[in-house]
């Protein structure tokens, strides 16, 4: 399947429509998102002349934490089908110091892409795998007859006597009637135990030296002895790997990076700010200028060769609570030209987050204890009660978003996720909104308790 295929067919409304299902409220991001995700297929239509023109608008989301910046971003990658990666600005250091360079944010990127792009054509040499798998099990279990020079009428009965056996017994194969057989077969064991580390933050040499190593290695034949059902497998994947052509797929990897890779960098608030005034410390600008050169494109090389990244699109996202995004070095502010800010989240927004997304939290736990045999049933006014709750305690402590509905639900349900299945007599709980108080009550009152549980 085509990338550009599946951009295609989501236009920016349909996009917002898809995220909707999952994120409550913040559209001005999602419009945000949406914008950018089609732009990167227009771009892809252009002419040749102007196209390598066409920069992507890099996109920063400010907002609190837990208001849905990371969940848009991985929701985005699911959508556009596209080399993803969400990274955390924090944990990178500026060049000369130990640690993770920014460059190989990209050499992960095409790592990846290079993943996806493989198990594709998997796919696609998969039937012939299969075929070429059920060919080398037969010959197990029915050698073919060696075809004979003489041509006498004996040698020609046979093969076709032997023919018949091998038509026979593969309609037993199909059918799954000798899944549970024992056979042995050859299977060709890849050198283990080789972790080759290059100096630390060398990402690239502990690679090559890695393959370097593995190469000089001979492959071994290892006698394997399994059932049938799993020898089908174990051969049929090691048939798919010879059918890959791996240079293709790594061109067609690094195109992909090139044209359509998103990196998401989270956290970006926590490089921006001060010097630190003492001390050889890694200093954030640092950071921050190592990032420049990756974002205004550059390129990087990685084990599958060099990746350009003009045209990767970058969203970063940060809580900002600290500092502003002022305080990033105004070249990185100039390559983030698209400044989305993301609401706090109201009590409306967190009835709506408990009910609506298809991953909302009141069906994570109906589905967990359902597992025990118990169905939890929500009154609407315990709904409400726990939105409340969390909207009183976000103004109160410390706002962290939805975040603080995991909190509280953990909170109330704790009894019942202890005690089922051995102390619960009824098979249906109901919670309403008398309990939830009775339960939260006390908690949300005395401020310090309320730091401390929820």
């Amino acid at each position: 399947m085509d990338n550009g295929g599946l951009m295609k067919n989501l236009t920016p409304t349909q996009i917002v429509k898809e995220l909707d299902k999952y994120i409550i409220g913040q559209n001005d991001a999602k419009r945000a998102v949406a914008i950018a995700l089609r732009n990167r297929w227009r771009r892809q239509q252009v002419e040749e002349g102007i196209k390598e023109e066409i920069m992507p608008n890099n996109i920063i989301l400010i907002g609190p934490t837990g208001v849905g910046k990371t969940e848009i971003a991985r929701r985005l990658a699911k959508l556009s089908g596209a080399p993803f990666i969400k990274v955390e600005a924090s944990k990178y250091t500026e060049v000369g110091y130990v640690g993770r360079d920014v460059e190989s944010m990209v050499r992960d990127l095409t790592e990846l892409a290079v993943t996806m792009v493989r198990s594709e054509k998997t796919v696609s040499v998969q039937e012939k795998a299969e075929r070429m798998a059920e060919e080398k099990i037969l010959d197990q279990l029915i050698p073919p007859i060696k075809k004979s020079s003489t041509g006498d009428e004996n040698g020609e009965n046979e093969e076709i006597q032997n023919e018949k056996t091998r038509e026979w017994m593969r309609e037993k194969l199909r059918n799954g009637e000798l899944d549970d057989r024992m056979i042995e077969f050859d299977i060709t064991s890849p050198a283990f135990g080789m972790q080759v580390l290059g100096p630390m933050g060398m990402d690239d040499m502990s690679m090559n030296l890695q393959e370097m190593f593995s190469s000089m290695i001979p492959k071994k034949k290892k006698k394997r002895k399994t059932a049938i059902k799993e020898a089908r497998k174990i051969i049929a994947q090691e048939e798919a790997e010879k059918l890959i052509d791996m240079e293709a797929v790594q061109k067609e990897a690094i195109k992909r990076v090139q044209e359509s890779g998103i990196v998401f960098i989270d956290e970006i608030d926590k490089i921006a700010g001060a010097k630190s005034q003492q001390g050889p410390d890694v200093s954030r600008e640092g950071v921050q200028r190592d990032l420049l050169p990756i974002v205004e494109g550059s390129t990087v090389n990685t084990k599958y060769g060099p990746v350009k990244t003009d045209h990767v699109l970058f969203i970063a996202s940060g809580a900002f609570h600290v500092s502003k995004p002022s305080d990033l070095i105004p070249e990185l502010q100039g390559r983030f030209p698209i400044r989305v800010e993301l609401k706090s989240l109201t009590e409306e927004d967190f009835i709506k987050i408990l009910t609506l997304p298809q991953n909302a939290l009141l069906k994570q736990y109906t589905a967990l204890l359902q597992t025990e045999g118990v169905a939890i049933k929500f009154t609407d006014s315990a709904i409400k009660e726990v939105a409340k709750t969390a909207a009183l305690v976000n103004d109160q402590v410390e706002n962290i978003g939805a975040r603080r509905l995991h909190t509280i639900l953990t909170t109330l349900l704790e009894d019942i996720l202890f005690e089922v299945p051995d102390k619960m007599p009824k098979s249906e709980v109901e919670i309403s909104g008398e309990m939830v108080n009775s339960k939260l009550d006390k908690i949300v009152r005395n401020r310090d308790l309320s730091k401390y549980i929820l």
